[in-house]
């Protein structure tokens, strides 16, 4: 079986079925997506006890016959951005996890949400970012490093790109807001 997953053999569709674990999508053996590991593969003899597993139906290969809920498809994407958005996120990451093409996932995503997958991984990361600004005392680079950008200049610019103020100022103006808070008499 291992060897017809491996092969994409046409041969054996419909006399089983393989999940992958780390993904909890399953497929037929002549699935184009990239080639699972595999420690990560389950074997199924039917669709139904796939789902029964809680895998989903491959975008791309559709084991069931029936096309995933374009909205529903893209909700997974964008669980896995905001499980992965301290990792390196690529558009080709995304397709590969979402069994797609990267052309039809972004096309797909910019359409029901508006927004690129690039755009929205940076939103999240800017998300956390100011989060860990309100939160912490780590430096502007720790906090770059741990939302996803090493490059402490881009994530400085990008910061104030999205929220028209850097890093520390929007750390000293949350600060500055929170006294204001507490000092104020009732």
């Amino acid at each position: 079986m291992w060897q017809a997953v491996i092969a994409n053999d046409r041969a054996y569709d419909g006399q089983f079925f393989y999940g992958v674990t780390s993904t909890r999508i399953f497929c037929r053996p002549s699935c184009k997506s990239r080639p699972p590991k595999k420690e990560h593969v389950f074997i199924f003899q039917h669709a139904e006890q796939a789902l029964q597993a809680e895998f989903r139906p491959c975008k791309r290969c559709k084991p069931t016959g029936v096309r995933l809920p374009e909205q529903e498809w893209i909700d997974i994407v964008k669980t896995y951005i905001d499980d992965h958005y301290a990792s390196p996120v690529t558009l080709n990451t995304l397709a590969d996890i979402s069994h797609s093409s990267p052309y039809h996932l972004q096309r797909t995503f910019k359409r029901l949400m508006g927004i690129s997958p690039n755009a929205y991984v940076q939103e999240v990361r800017i998300q956390h970012a100011k989060e860990r600004l309100r939160g912490t005392k780590e430096s502007i680079a720790d906090i770059g490093a741990k939302v996803g950008m090493d490059n402490v200049s881009y994530f400085v610019t990008l910061f104030k790109q999205k929220t028209g103020m850097t890093p520390s100022a929007y750390r000293e103006n949350k600060a500055s807001n929170t006294m204001n808070d507490v000092c104020t008499p009732d």
